[in-house]
């Protein structure tokens, strides 16, 4: 860093106020301690550009503190730690206006990372758009039950597949997908594209076969006719036979870069949207591509 960074350290633990103040001070941050909420919020006369300080404290605890913190110095961006499991909490915290939160024990690189990226932000962080802000309400989306017939599935996704407005912007056109949904309006599964062409591959493929079969399976001779007849056989199939899985929830008013890691981190090209427990929308892939290209263009 080219200048120090001055740091508030708030945490009843002695030992990890001075661990952490050591390990910290070596990487170039000029740090101070607080031991408690009270003392946090008479060190802010030293003018700290970045306060790490811990949810769970005796007598005025991380709630409490960030409370204080912002009434007198707004614009100083504070990290909650939060233990293990605490995760209302630390949403809490972000609803009160902490910059960012992290579970302790924490790695020193993430807390060193997070406390350049708070002070490059000054305590004003970017307006972001909520997960339900770029979603497709669920109104909106495909939705049939397991019952439906896959020719009534396909009739539906081919229908999507027309441009039309939604949520304030123009979608691409069709979904590719459907939402499979019970009489309780719950997601019980997703059809998409891929899974119909699962569903009509030749059973020989996965059956088990002789090693010099290889050769013979994949020859032309054996593939002839045999799409259109699979697909007519798929047709009266039930959606609730071959659908996948239903995709991950998260919630209406997470931010995108939640979204993101949820996606990335299941392989999910699409997440469910609940609003106290309801489902409310989908959001896609293509969904956070629109909004990169948005930013972008700011």
């Amino acid at each position: 860093m080219n200048s120090k960074i001055k740091l508030l350290i708030v945490d009843d633990e002695a030992q990890f106020r001075a661990t952490t103040k050591k390990i910290l001070d070596k990487r170039g941050f000029e740090t101070v301690l607080a031991g408690s909420g009270e003392e946090a919020i008479e060190m802010l006369e030293t003018k700290p550009d970045v306060v790490v300080l811990d949810i769970k404290m005796p007598g005025m605890d991380g709630h409490e503190t960030l409370g204080e913190i912002k009434k007198k110095s707004p614009d100083t961006p504070v990290i909650m730690l939060t233990g293990h499991g605490a995760m209302p909490s630390a949403k809490k915290a972000l609803r009160e206006g902490a910059f960012d939160y992290l579970s302790k024990p924490c790695d020193i690189d993430i807390l060193s990372a997070k406390i350049v990226e708070a002070h490059r932000h000054s305590g004003k962080v970017p307006e972001e758009n909520p997960v339900v802000n770029i979603m497709i309400p669920i109104e909106e989306y495909t939705t049939l039950t397991g019952e439906n017939t896959i020719r009534q599935a396909i009739e539906m996704i081919r229908a999507s597949f027309s441009p039309r407005i939604s949520t304030s912007r123009i979608l691409e056109t069709g979904h590719r997908s459907l939402i499979v949904m019970d009489s309780e309006k719950n997601v019980t599964g997703v059809l998409s594209i891929i899974d119909l062409l699962h569903t009509i591959m030749p059973p020989y493929l996965t059956a088990p076969k002789p090693s010099l079969a290889d050769s013979i399976q994949f020859s032309t001779m054996f593939w002839k006719g045999q799409f259109r007849l699979a697909v007519k056989e798929l047709a009266a199939k039930k959606i609730g036979d071959i659908m996948a899985p239903p995709p991950l929830s998260i919630d209406h008013d997470a931010n995108l870069m939640e979204a993101a890691y949820a996606m990335v981190s299941n392989k999910e090209r699409r997440l469910v949207v609940l609003k106290e427990d309801k489902v409310v929308g989908i959001i896609r892939e293509q969904d956070l591509f629109f909004e990169i290209e948005r930013i972008l263009r700011d």
